[in-house]
This record gives C-alpha cells, structure tokens and sequence, in this order.
C-alpha cells in the first residue's frame, strides 16, 4: 500500500535492448510506491540494512539487505518497499528485457 511518504530516488544507469539497469536510493523513511514488476531482475544491495516489503495483499515483511549479497526475483512481483530506519539504503537493480 502506497503512503505519502517522501518517494525513493532512482538513478537509471543503463537502459538498452537487453537491460535496465537502475540505482535506488532510500533516504530514511522512504518508499517505492506500489508497483508490478514488469521484468524479471536482480538486486545488489550496496548497503546492509532490513527494509518493509508491502505486498499488494497487504501483508508484510522485512527484507534483509546485505552488501554485495545479490537476490533474484520473477516479473509479477507486486508490492511497495519502504526503508523504516533512521540511515539510508541503496541497492542496484538489474531487469532484464
């Protein structure tokens, strides 16, 4: 469920045939916004921390962010990610076309 919380901040890095390639930035209490993934994509954390996964059920969860500890998820994926804590977080995601 989308807030009004202040909006993550993305970053595209690359965008081409193959790749979209986008650094997100969550200044403390910051979120996504709901949104479907529309690819399947990898996430690099850069930075260790938990951020609240919000599924488009409504239920939630904490997801364990490690530095460099990559993740991979199918297209379909539906929820709102928000950083809860006082210290921001960054991850890189990678989707592929």
């Amino acid at each position: 469920m989308t807030t009004q919380r202040p909006k993550a901040i993305p970053t595209v890095q690359v965008d081409d045939d193959t790749f979209r390639v986008t650094e997100w930035h969550f200044p403390p209490g910051s979120e996504t916004g709901d949104h479907v993934h529309g690819m399947d994509y990898v996430v690099v954390p850069m930075t260790t921390g938990t951020l609240t996964i919000v599924n488009d059920d409504g239920t939630t969860f904490p997801s364990e962010m490690k530095a460099g500890q990559s993740y991979s998820r199918k297209t379909g994926v539906a929820h709102n990610v928000i950083n809860e804590n006082d210290f921001p977080i960054t991850f890189v995601e990678i989707e592929a076309k």
